[in-house]
Parts: structure tokens; sequence; C-alpha cells
């Protein structure tokens, strides 16, 4: 098994305002808004490798509406995992379940698809070339009619973001926004539209392991 960053210590880079990490929140939590004024009444929500949630719980602690989200973040590292039950419950997000399991299995997932709005946010750039198409042609599985689905590459050891937005097309999805910033690890953020049906959520499967 590949031996893994430290993340606790990787998070920290959120304190620096003018940090890649800073930015790709910044931009996450704008698109967030704005899949949620697109996505009204009772809506769900999947985070993917949700870290300590603060893309989400932020957002939602901002807005009056937050009670008609039933949000799922999956984060298996437990201290992190641990961190986002508190900013939930400091925040009074009632709605929000916190999984400490690991979100590269699909049955990890049931019960929390099919989503209007998904995050695949700080995966694509620590997972194999071969995981990241598996991960996105089984996006799908995870969709409701016209999910909003936000996803994120860093592009500083390999550009694969163009092969990734055509992935994603051949999967169903519409490009709705797509940002740079060519500094540090070159990060980029997407955000696509699901056109497809929905679709049944194939168990027993393993998506993606984190190898960095």
């Amino acid at each position: 098994m590949a031996e893994l960053r430290d993340y606790v210590e990787w998070h920290k880079q959120y304190d620096d305002p003018g940090s890649d990490l800073s930015w790709r929140l910044r931009t996450v939590q704008a698109y967030l808004h704005e899949a949620l004024d697109r996505h009204p009444g009772s809506i769900r929500i999947l985070d993917l490798c949700s870290g300590d949630g603060r893309d989400l719980l932020e957002v939602l602690a901002a807005r009056s509406d937050a009670r008609r989200v039933r949000a799922t973040l999956v984060e298996l590292h437990p201290k992190i995992a641990e961190q986002a039950r508190s900013r939930a419950a400091g925040a009074g997000l009632h709605g929000v379940e916190v999984r400490g399991v690991d979100a590269g299995v699909s049955d990890n997932l049931l019960g929390a698809v099919p989503a209007e709005i998904v995050l695949m946010v700080g995966i694509f750039g620590n997972i194999s070339d071969t995981d990241l198409e598996r991960t996105i042609k089984t996006a799908p599985q995870l969709c409701a009619e016209g999910a909003s689905l936000l996803w994120s590459r860093g592009r500083d050891r390999t550009d694969r973001n163009d092969r990734v937005r055509a992935w994603f097309e051949e999967a169903g999805f519409a490009e709705v926004h797509y940002d740079e910033r060519d500094t540090g690890s070159r990060p980029a953020l997407g955000m696509m539209r699901f056109g497809g049906s929905v679709q049944a959520l194939e168990t027993g499967k393993r998506l993606f392991a984190f190898d960095r």
C-alpha cells in the first residue's frame, strides 16, 4: 500500500488565505451556493473524501435554507471525520451525516444516492488514471436527474484535465464551470450538470484508492 501524506498536517494550508487550498475552498463554495440556488426544495448532497467538511458546512451554515438539505459526508480518516462532525454540530446542521468509511467503496454510499449535488473534490489528483476513469464512469450512479457535480484536480504533476472533462462528457455530463489557478499545485475546479437518467448503484465495487 502506498504511503499517504499526513492529511491532518495538509489541512493546515487552509490557514493561509493565499494558498492554493484556500483558493480552491473559495471557488468550491461559490459553486455550491450557485448549485443550491439551482436545486429548489428538499435535496440530497453527497461529499466524497470530505475532509473536515468545511467546503460544504461553511456554506450551509451561512444559508437560511440549510434545513432543506440532507448531506452525507464520507471521510475515512477518523480524526478528520470527527472534526467534520464537530463542525456540523457546532453550526446546528442536524441534516448532516458524517460516515467514517472509505468513499472509494460503493457499498459505503448506499442510502446517500442519488444526490442532487455531488462533490468529488480533492480526489482525482490522488488516484491512478485507471481509478480516475472508473470513478467518472460510475458518477452517473451517484446522481439524481439534473444533478450538479463538483470535481477538482491539480495540474502540477500531470495535466489530465482535458481527459477528465471528456470522460465526464462521455458519461452524460455537461460542463457549467471550469476554473484554473497557475500557481503551486496549479489547481483546477469544475462543475458539471448531469443530463442522464437515474441509475442504480452497483454494490461491491471499488471505485478508487488513494496512492499519495
